[in-house]
C-alpha cells in the first residue's frame, strides 16, 4: 500500500524567478521514517482541481542539515510545478512518501576520493545534497562541478554554491556553463558537446584519479556525458545518473511498439503489497501493470509514470513482463527480476509481482 504522510510546509521561498524552495516540518515521531541519504527524493501528492497529482523532487538539503527541502522549478504546463510556484504557501499540508532513490554512493571518511558532477538547471538539487555531504563527512575528498544554465540569473543555488566554494576552497571547484549569455571565455559558452567533453577529460578531469561521477539533467545530456567519459576510460560502474523525463525518443517509440506486440491478453495479475494480495484481470484499455492495477482499485506507489523515478518498482515472482522504458533500474536490479510497474507489459497468462521489495 502506498504510504503517504500529511506533512506541513513551513516555508516557501523563491530561489530564482521560476524556482521555489519548499521546506517541510517533519514531526519528531516521523523523523526516523524520513531519514534520507544524499541524492534521494521525496514523492509529493496533492489533489489539484480534483486530480490526484504526484511528483518526485530531489532533496536539496544534506542529511547532516537535519532539514527536508526540495526545489521545484516551474515547467510550462506542469500541473504540480505551477501549483508549487504560484499557490503553495507556508502552513499548507502536502501528502509525502518516505525518501527513496539510489542516486548516491556510500560515505567513507577513511579514504580520500575525487568526485566529479555534471548538472543542468534544476539537476543541481540532488547534486547539492551530494556535494555538501561528501565534502563535510569526507574531509580529504574533492569535488568538481560542471553546471549548465541559461543565464547567470537562472543559476539555482548560486549563492549556496559560492559559500561551499569559500568553505572548501581547496577541495571544491565549480565551472559554470551558460547557453544564453556570452562571456570572455568561449569554452564556457553553450552546451556540453563532444569537443568540450574531450577538452574536459584531457585538461580538467583526471580520469584515472576519479572515483565517482554524478550526472543529473535531461536525457540527451546525460547519455552524451556518460558515453564520452566511458570513451575516455572511466569505468561505467563509477558513473551514476538521474535524468529528467523529456519525452520518448524515436528509439524509445520503436522499442515500445515491439514490446506491445508481445502483450498477452487478459492476463491474471496478482499484486503482493504490504503482505496482502490483490488480484485482477488486465483490461484491454491498459498496457502496463500499474495502470491496470489502479483501474482495478489497487493503491500502489507511483510518481512520474515515465520510467524514471523507480517509485513503482516491484519484483516479478511468477510469469513474465517486458518493460517499455527503463531509465531507473540498473542491470543488477533487472537481473533480480525487478521491474517498473508503470512500464511493465504482461507477456504471460499469469503474472505475480511483489511490491514489498
Amino acid at each position: 500500500m502506498a504510504e503517504f504522510y500529511s506533512i506541513k510546509v513551513t516555508d516557501v521561498y523563491k530561489e530564482t524567478k521560476d524556482t521555489s524552495v519548499v521546506v517541510f516540518d517533519i514531526p519528531e515521531h516521523l523523523r526516523d521514517k524520513f531519514k534520507f541519504i544524499q541524492g534521494q527524493h521525496l514523492t509529493l501528492k496533492k489533489d489539484i482541481n480534483g486530480e490526484d497529482v504526484r511528483r518526485s523532487y530531489s532533496l536539496c538539503s544534506s542529511p547532516i542539515d537535519n532539514e527536508w527541502k526540495v526545489a521545484i522549478k516551474q515547467i510550462p504546463g506542469g500541473v504540480f510545478s505551477t501549483y508549487a510556484n504560484t499557490e503553495l504557501k507556508a502552513g499548507d499540508v502536502l501528502e509525502i512518501m518516505e525518501p527513496s532513490g539510489s542516486f548516491y554512493v556510500d560515505i567513507d571518511a577513511s579514504i580520500p576520493k575525487n568526485y566529479i558532477g555534471f548538472a543542468a538547471g534544476s539537476g543541481i538539487t540532488p547534486m547539492l545534497s551530494i556535494i555538501k555531504t561528501h565534502l563535510e563527512l569526507e574531509p580529504n575528498s574533492t569535488f568538481k562541478l560542471f553546471y549548465l544554465n541559461r543565464t547567470a540569473k537562472s543559476i539555482i543555488f548560486k549563492e549556496e554554491i559560492e559559500q561551499l566554494k569559500n568553505k572548501f576552497f581547496q577541495r571544491f571547484h565549480t565551472f559554470h556553463f551558460l547557453t544564453k549569455e556570452q562571456r570572455d571565455i568561449e569554452f564556457l559558452n553553450g552546451r556540453f558537446t563532444h569537443e568540450k567533453l574531450q577538452i574536459l577529460t584531457n585538461t580538467f578531469i583526471d580520469i584515472a584519479d576519479t572515483n565517482d561521477c554524478f550526472i543529473c539533467g535531461p536525457q540527451d545530456m546525460i547519455f552524451l556525458i556518460r558515453d564520452e567519459l566511458q570513451a575516455a576510460g572511466l569505468d561505467a560502474a563509477k558513473i551514476h545518473y538521474e535524468l529528467f523525463f523529456s519525452g520518448s525518443t524515436d528509439e524509445d517509440n520503436k522499442h515500445i511498439t515491439e514490446v506491445l506486440e508481445h502483450k498477452a491478453e487478459g492476463t491474471a495479475v496478482t499484486i503482493i503489497d504490504g503482505g496482502k494480495e490483490f488480484q485482477f484481470i488486465m483490461e484491454d484499455d491498459y498496457d502496463n501493470l500499474l495502470d491496470g492495477a489502479l483501474a482495478a482499485g489497487a493503491d500502489l506507489p507511483f510518481a512520474c509514470k515515465g520510467g524514471v523515478c523507480s517509485t513503482c518498482k516491484c519484483k516479478v515472482v511468477e510469469g513474465s513482463v517486458e518493460m517499455k522504458i527503463n531509465y531507473a533500474l540498473d542491470e543488477k536490479e533487472v537481473a533480480q527480476n525487478l521491474v517498473l510497474s508503470c512500464q511493465a507489459v504482461p507477456t504471460s497468462e499469469k503474472v505475480v509481482v511483489d511490491f514489498d521489495v
